[in-house]
Parts: structure tokens; C-alpha cells; sequence
């Protein structure tokens, strides 16, 4: 793949001189991207016998990437160079998919071969649609992506050399295809629908729609409004930077893991609550306010630390989520298709946004909503339930986790990932027999 201009790591001959109290001093490498802040190499400090104290990350950088750019204060996103609003506006999902994999859009026939490639692994294994015989009906759907997405592995033995192109490449259209298939299934299972086989002859996202709410007896039209808003979700979900589930998938694969459990990993890390939860969270929050005259009290409540305010703020963006705009826009485009448009909890958002907006409180903290203050709404919309929203997340997110990936295997300075901690245990202590203790 050919690089843009200026695209390469800049490794320009600066320094940062640290001193310790013992007069000790090492000068550490000072790198800076094509954007975004100057980053100081630390790698060596170890010489020293000290190693740098960074809970979650807050300010390590963990690794060189090409894929995407978030500039939290100004409220930006590029995804290889392209802003998120005007790819969720005029691109596609699979155009999107092949732009992140491999570094830029394809021209017409590049795009006609990926979407062909795509659309080929969209058939899981028969053996493994019996794997769902064996879970609960009543389990999570992401208990069940996380089991059966791993399982993969154990049927597609010809795409596990991560250290060969043409595996990863497979390995991913694999990913790709199947992951919505397995997501359907996973809520047909759940709701003891029978599984509905993927059409070729619909979109990547009409194919998803259809596998979802497709039954034997009808026959299923797709929506263009309701397309349209899902192929937006998977767009503006479909990577973030080096966020929990990512490097989560990153870790794994430092080891060697296959590409498969490697994905295991990401959707189990994304399960959590405080990251792919955060949608549902914030409809639940949404209906137990019930009604716009209890709003006041609510936001006074959150004032008062009394109540949590879910779907608002971000740990990155410390301005506008330029993903909020453009999920706010779809909320209104889907409500209106669905005969939505008095929907309480749209209501509801709407109310508490242009409070949250107007007050100093949340000004002054920089509280402003997030994509998924209008995400879970729209989800609800499209007749998605609350215990899928994060299968749909992970559905959109398998690209960014697969291209991250597969940039890591492709680095010719690949390591297992292995963070130090600083130890507050015990000091040495002899063990002594059980009498004498």
C-alpha cells in the first residue's frame, strides 16, 4: 500500500532530559506524527531501573498507527485522513471497511472485488450453527458472540498464519462476513426465532437487517431510511483509536494468538459497561427520568451527585463527539420514518440536551453528549432490543479491531505486549509450617 505525502513518522532529532534526585540522567527520543501531540520514547528508562507509573493509560502512547485520528478537544475524527461526518454522509460501510484495511478508498472496481470478497463469507459452518444448541435461550447474545466468534478457529484452520498476508486477508473477509451473520443468529436464538440464511443479493447492512427480522412466512422489503441509519451506526463505530476493546485485541495478538480469539478478546472487552454498554445505559437512564416535567430534577440530582448521567462526556472528547451530530441528525430521519416523531424518550433527550447544553454546570465541565446519548434511541427505533445493542456495536467495530490488527502482524517491530506495574505488596517474608504460624 502506498502512503499519502507526509504520511511517514516524523523522527525529528529533539530530546527530553530527564533528571533524577540521585543526578542521574538519560535523554529520551522525542517523536512527533503527521497530527496530534509530541510523544516522548521511554523505552529506555529501564536502563535506569525505572519504569514510568500510567494507570489506564492516560498518557502512553502504546504503539505507531496509521488508522485513525482523534483530536478530543478540537472534536475530530479522521478515519485514514477523512473526517467521520463526511464519510457517514457519503460513503458506505464496506467502502469504509476497505478504506481502514487498507489505506485508502477503492475506485470502482476495487470496491465491486471487496464487497464480492465480503459477501462470500457471509455462510457460516452448518457444525457451528449447532453450537448454539448449546447455550441457555435466556443468555446474554453477547455471551454467545464472544464463544462463538472464538470458536472460528476451530473451522477455518487455512487462514491462521498470521504471519502471512494472504491469511490475514482471508482471515478478516472471514471476520467480516460472518460476525453479522453470527449476530442475527445470536438474537434469533435468543428469542427462539428460526435462523435466517444471509441473501447475496442484498447490502452488507440490508443482508444484517433481513438475518435479523426476516421470517420463512414473509417476505422481507428493507427499509432505505432504516439501511441508511444502521450503515451510519457501523460507520461512526467502526474504530476509535486505541480504546479498551482495541487494545484489548492488540494484547492478544502480540502473543501470536489467531485472529479469530484475537476478536474473542475485543468483544469480550467491549461487553463492559463503561464501553460498549454505554448506549444502553444511557436509554435506561432515559426511562427512569419517564417523563420531560421531572427533567429539572433529574439534572439537579446529577448536579448533587445523587444520579449518574449516562451518554454524556467522553474520556477522549473534551468538545462536541463529532459522531453526536451526526447520530442526532439520524435520530430525527428514523423517528420520522417509524411515525416516531412523539416518542417520549426522544422527547426526553431532547429536553435534557438543550438543558445540559445551556447550563454552566455542564458547560464548565465539558459535559456534551456523546454518540451514545442518541445511538440507543435510534437502535430502539429500528426495533433492535436493549440486550443487542452491544452485539450491533461489535458488528460495526470487527473492522477497526481486524485493521488494527493486521497492521500490528504487518510491523517489522512486533513485540508481545507486557506492561510493568509498581508493586505495593508484601517485602520478603519466609515461609514458616502451619503449626508455627
Amino acid at each position: 500500500m502506498e502512503k499519502e505525502l507526509g504520511q511517514e513518522v516524523s523522527m525529528k532529532k529533539r530530546v527530553a532530559t530527564l533528571t533524577l534526585d540521585d543526578g542521574r540522567q538519560i535523554e529520551l527520543p522525542m517523536m512527533s506524527g503527521t497530527l496530534g501531540p509530541d510523544v516522548i520514547d521511554i523505552h529506555n528508562l529501564v536502563k535506569l531501573g525505572i519504569f514510568t507509573y500510567d494507570p489506564a493509560f492516560f498518557s502512553t502512547a502504546s504503539c505507531t498507527s496509521e488508522i485513525t485520528y482523534i483530536d478530543g478537544d478540537a472534536g475530530l475524527l479522521y478515519y485514514r485522513g477523512y473526517p467521520i461526518e463526511q464519510l457517514a454522509e457519503k460513503s458506505d460501510f464496506l467502502e469504509v471497511c476497505y478504506l481502514l484495511l487498507n489505506g485508502a478508498l477503492p475506485d470502482a472496481t476495487q470496491k465491486a472485488e471487496f464487497v464480492h470478497k465480503v459477501t462470500t463469507h457471509t455462510i457460516v459452518h452448518d457444525q457451528l450453527m449447532k453450537f448454539f444448541n448449546g447455550f441457555r435461550r435466556d443468555a446474554h447474545p453477547m455471551a454467545v458472540m464472544v464463544g462463538v466468534v472464538g470458536a472460528l478457529s476451530a473451522f477455518y484452520h487455512d487462514s491462521l498464519d498470521i504471519n502471512n498476508p494472504e491469511h490475514r486477508d482471508l482471515a478478516a473477509m472471514r471476520l467480516l462476513g460472518k460476525v453479522p451473520t453470527i449476530a442475527a443468529m445470536a438474537y434469533k436464538y435468543h428469542n427462539g426465532y428460526p435462523f435466517m440464511y444471509p441473501k447475496n443479493k442484498y447490502s452488507y447492512v440490508e443482508n444484517f437487517l433481513y438475518m435479523m427480522f426476516a421470517t420463512p412466512a414473509e417476505e422481507y422489503v428493507p427499509n432505505p431510511v432504516l439501511v441508511k441509519a444502521l450503515e451510519r451506526i457501523f460507520i461512526l463505530h467502526a474504530d476509535h483509536e486505541q480504546n479498551a476493546s482495541t487494545s484489548t485485541v492488540r494484547l492478544a495478538g502480540s502473543s501470536g494468538a489467531n485472529p479469530f480469539a484475537c476478536m474473542a478478546s475485543g468483544i469480550a472487552a467491549l461487553w463492559g459497561p463503561a464501553h460498549g454498554g454505554a448506549n444502553e445505559a444511557a436509554l435506561t437512564m432515559l426511562e427512569e427520568i419517564g417523563d420531560t416535567s421531572k427533567v429539572a430534577q433529574f439534572v439537579q440530582d446529577v448536579k448533587d451527585k445523587k444520579r449518574l448521567l449516562m451518554g454524556f462526556g467522553h474520556r477522549v472528547y473534551k468538545n462536541m463527539d463529532p459522531r453526536a451530530s451526526v447520530m442526532r441528525e439520524t435520530c430525527y430521519e428514523v423517528l420520522k420514518e417509524q411515525g416516531l416523531e412523539n416518542d417520549k424518550l426522544f422527547k426526553l433527550a431532547m429536553e435534557l440536551e438543550k438543558i445540559a447544553l445551556s447550563d454552566p454546570y455542564f458547560i464548565e465541565r465539558k459535559l456534551y453528549p456523546n454518540v451514545d446519548f442518541y445511538s440507543g434511541i435510534v437502535l430502539r427505533a429500528l426495533g433492535i432490543p436493549t440486550n443487542m445493542f452491544t452485539v450491533i456495536f461489535a458488528v460495526g467495530r470487527t473492522i477497526g479491531w481486524v485493521s488494527q490488527w493486521n497492521e500490528m502482524m504487518a510491523a517489522s517491530d512486533r513485540k508481545i505486549g507486557r506492561p510493568r506495574q509498581l508493586y505495593i505488596g508484601a517485602t520478603r517474608r519466609d515461609f514458616l509450617p502451619v503449626d508455627e504460624r
